[in-house]
């Protein structure tokens, strides 16, 4: 079943009344039961159903999630566990905890979403850690180039105590947000249609010179700027048109973002660079969560940690099933579709690249912000703590990765 399929009989304008009636959030978990197409009237009564369920009971807490970009349809592609991690929350806890899921960038977008949670509009948000590092830049911590190796490692940091350490508490300390859970991808260089009848990129030199759209963070600048790829900060929301009219060579970003955001159509090569993270987290507002119970705090790490082992799963099984980011391709995937060919480099054009950029093999390019990052920190190296924890980790795969509660050590 191609993606979508699940809603293709039902119009923008159908999906709105039936969630005028039961509410966004419970329309969209309902429509994420179903395993085959439905049609409004399914739809519906899934929905009246779910609303009947989650409004049984008056709950001590109501909750509002800004979701960015996302919805029910984008969230198959890109498997980010939101909508997992809010319906399990919501049995969890029976109610007592209650969640407004609003997504489409309705409330907030990739850039905004940070800040407007940190200033109590809404009390979740779903978006890259990357884009959200403007207005929390510890999130830079996760962007030294070449840290991680492959997905798999980014699952055992993220599964690790070690995470709770560099990551997880002093984000909290300095932003006031509590790091819940995350998917994970490496960022390559998604190039443009003026790439399409020139031959696949099998070498960093073939980049050189070009210009490319970077994120919000400090750190991927650094990197992009050694590797002659040009950074050149776009929203992600304008990068599509960027890519369209030409504006830039390409952007750096991972597979699965490029098919969920509607972007293979102006995307003709994946070139899989894997020099830093494409982490897309879900994070709460920590004077929140403190404000809770602690039997309802359990319950928030609790479906924090099922919605991690779902997305490590999940998401491994789209990037080959629905992205089209696998060689060779499926045939009915998004990449295959629109003709987005995977760039595949050689472990020695990877090394070629880490050693163009990476603090290990050039430190002074990073002196300044990794001095930044370990002062906030409390002094601790950060680049060296994930850098020694991931190199422990025996999985190359990233669904062999074996799944921990991080806070507990």
């Amino acid at each position: 079943m191609k993606v979508g399929d699940k809603l293709s009989h039902i119009s923008r304008r159908d999906l709105f009344k039936v969630a005028g009636q039961y509410g966004m959030s419970s329309t969209l978990l309902a429509a994420g039961t179903f395993g085959g197409a439905m049609s409004v009237a399914n739809l519906a009564a899934a929905a009246e159903s779910s609303y009947e369920k989650r409004f049984a009971k008056e709950p001590k807490y109501t909750l509002k999630m800004g979701a960015a970009g996302f919805n029910q349809r984008n969230l198959l592609v890109e498997r980010a566990g939101v909508l997992e991690f809010l319906r399990d929350l919501e049995s969890r806890t029976d109610g007592e905890i209650r969640v407004e899921f609003i997504g489409d960038n309705q409330i907030c977008n990739q850039l905004s979403c940070v800040e407007k949670t940190q200033q109590g509009i809404v009390d979740m948000y779903a978006a890259s850690t990357q884009n959200s590092a403007g207005g929390a830049p510890y999130l830079n911590v996760l962007d030294y180039a070449y840290m991680f190796r492959s997905r798999a490692d980014q699952y055992y940091f993220l599964y690790s105590p070690k995470s709770q350490e560099v990551l997880r508490d002093p984000f909290e300390k300095m932003h006031g947000l509590k790091f819940l859970f995350s998917h994970a991808e490496l960022r390559g260089i998604q190039l443009g249609l003026s790439w399409a009848d020139r031959e696949t990129v099998t070498s960093v030199e073939q980049l050189a010179g070009t210009k490319n759209r970077v994120t919000g963070t400090q750190l991927g600048r650094i990197a992009m700027q050694a590797l002659n790829l040009n950074p050149v900060p776009i929203a992600w929301e304008e990068t599509l048109d960027g890519l369209k009219q030409g504006l830039i060579d390409g952007a750096e970003t991972w597979a699965s973002a490029v098919a969920y955001a509607n972007m293979s159509p102006v995307v003709s090569q994946c070139v899989d660079l894997r020099f830093f993270c494409g982490t897309e987290h879900t994070a709460m507002n920590a004077s929140v969560f403190d404000s809770m119970e602690g039997y309802l705090q359990d319950a928030i790490m609790e479906s924090a940690y099922l919605a991690q082992v779902h997305v490590q799963a999940a998401n491994e099984a789209a990037l080959v099933n629905t992205v089209g980011f696998s060689t060779p391709q499926l045939p009915d995937t998004i990449f295959a579709q629109n003709d987005v060919r995977i760039a595949n480099l050689s472990d020695a054009e990877i090394k070629k690249a880490e050693e163009m950029c990476s603090p290990e093999y050039q430190p002074a390019l990073w002196e300044e912000w990794r001095e930044r990052i370990n002062g906030w920190a409390g002094g601790i190296d950060t680049y060296q703590e994930i850098y020694d924890e991931v190199r422990t980790n025996p999985h190359t795969l990233a669904e062999n990765v074996e799944p921990r509660r991080w806070w507990k050590a």
